[in-house]
C-alpha cells in the first residue's frame, strides 16, 4: 500500500482531507507573497483560496471555507466573517494574543483556535534588551546631550547590577529571560504553574536559545508583588485574559521598586495608562517604554507623548525580516496536519485564553 493510501484522510472535504477552501486575511501588517501563496498551496494541494480584507470583503464566496489564516481583524469583523462561513471548522491566527478570535461566537461554534506562539518571540526579546541597554547606559540622555551641543559624561549601570522582572513566562517572556541572563542580569519571573519547565520550548516557532538557563526565582502570579519590589525591569509578557486586565494599576505601582521601568510589549490593556502616567508625573517610576497601547494608533492627543522618561513605539517590537517566512511555515505545517488527521501544534485553551 502507498504511503497516500496508508494515510488517515483529514477531516476536510477537498482532496485527500484538504479543506475545500482557505480563507486568507491580511497578516503582519504585509500583502501576501507570491512565495507565500505557492507554499499555503503546496500544503494544501486542490484548496481554493479566499482573500478577505479589512474591511471583512471577500474576493469569493465563504460557504465552502474550512480554514481561516487571520491577522489583526477586529472582532466584530472576524464574527461577521463566521455568520459567512458555516463550514469553518479551524482558524490560526498569526497574532499570539487571541482575545479577537475568542469571541462568543467563535465559541458557540466549537471552533478551533492556533496562534502564532514562538513566532516573535527572538525579535520582542531582542527589543526588550535594547530598551534595557538603552536605558541602563542613559542613551536617551546621550542623545539629548549631543542635541545640545553638550560634552557631559554621564555614569551608567553595568546589567549585572540590574534586575529583570519578567511577568508571564510564555515563548516571548522565556526569550527574554535568557537573553537577560546572557547578559548577566538576574531574572525573576511569573508564571501560572512555577513547577513547570522555565527553558523548556514553548511554541511550534520557539527556538532554544544555546546556553540559556532558567530564571533564579519563577514565582506564582499571586507572588506578583514580590516580583514588582524587586525588578529595576518589569516586562510585561503575559496573554490577555480576564485575570490580566489591568494587571499595573495604582496598587501594583506602589509595589514597584522606586525608579523602576515598565517595559509593556504584551498589551495594552494590561496597564492602567492613568495610573501610570501619575506615577510616571510624580517621579514614583524611573521612566516606561511603551510598545502596545488601548487604542491603537495612539491618539497624538494621549498624555504619554508628553513625558520626557517615556518611549514609545508604535507596536513593532515584534518585526523582522524572518516573521513572514516563520508565520506562513508554522500555517502550513499545521495544513500538513490537518490534512493528514494529525494533532495541530500551538492549540489554544479557550477557557484559560491562550
Amino acid at each position: 500500500m502507498s504511503e497516500a493510501a496508508a494515510r488517515t484522510p483529514g477531516p476536510g472535504s477537498g482532496p485527500n482531507g484538504t479543506p475545500a477552501a482557505i480563507a486568507l486575511t491580511p497578516i503582519l501588517s504585509a500583502r501576501y507573497r507570491a512565495r507565500d501563496l505557492e507554499a499555503i498551496r503546496a500544503a494544501a494541494p486542490g484548496a481554493r483560496l479566499v482573500t478577505i480584507g479589512f474591511d471583512g470583503h471577500a474576493d469569493g464566496p465563504l460557504d465552502d471555507v474550512e480554514v481561516m489564516l487571520r491577522g489583526r481583524l477586529p472582532a466584530e469583523t472576524f464574527d461577521r466573517i463566521l455568520s459567512r462561513a458555516p463550514r469553518l471548522r479551524w482558524v490560526h491566527s498569526a497574532t499570539a494574543g487571541v482575545e479577537r478570535v475568542l469571541t462568543t461566537a467563535s465559541r458557540e461554534r466549537g471552533l478551533v483556535i492556533t496562534n502564532a506562539r514562538g513566532v516573535f518571540s527572538r525579535p520582542v526579546a531582542e527589543y526588550v534588551m535594547l530598551m534595557i541597554l538603552a536605558v541602563s547606559r542613559r542613551l536617551p540622555s546621550l542623545l539629548e546631550l549631543q542635541a545640545e551641543r553638550t560634552w557631559q559624561p554621564l555614569e551608567s549601570r553595568e546589567l549585572r547590577d540590574v534586575t529583570v522582572g519578567v511577568v508571564g513566562l510564555g515563548s516571548i517572556g522565556r526569550a527574554v529571560a535568557a537573553l537577560a541572563t546572557s547578559f548577566g542580569c538576574r531574572v525573576i519571573a511569573t508564571r501560572k504553574n512555577p513547577a513547570s519547565g522555565a527553558t523548556a520550548p514553548d511554541g511550534a516557532g520557539d527556538e532554544p536559545y544555546p546556553g540559556a538557563v532558567a530564571p533564579d526565582r519563577v514565582l506564582a502570579p499571586e507572588q506578583l508583588p514580590e516580583l514588582l519590589a524587586e525588578a529595576d525591569f518589569v516586562v510585561l509578557s503575559a496573554p490577555l485574559t480576564a485575570a490580566t486586565t489591568d494587571l499595573i494599576s495604582d496598587g501594583a505601582i506602589a509595589w514597584m521598586k522606586p525608579g523602576a521601568w515598565l517595559v509593556n510589549i504584551a498589551r495594552g490593556e494590561l496597564v492602567d495608562e492613568r495610573a501610570l502616567a501619575r506615577a510616571l508625573r510624580d517621579g514614583r517610576l524611573g521612566g516606561a517604554v511603551l510598545d502596545t497601547f488601548r487604542e491603537e494608533p495612539l491618539p497624538s492627543t494621549s498624555p504619554l507623548y508628553d513625558l520626557s522618561n517615556v518611549i514609545l513605539t508604535p507596536h513593532t517590537s515584534w518585526s523582522s525580516t524572518r516573521v513572514m517566512d516563520r508565520s506562513v511555515d508554522l500555517f502550513c505545517d499545521n495544513l500538513r496536519r490537518f490534512a493528514a488527521a494529525e494533532a495541530l501544534v500551538n492549540v489554544v485553551d479557550p477557557e484559560m485564553g491562550y
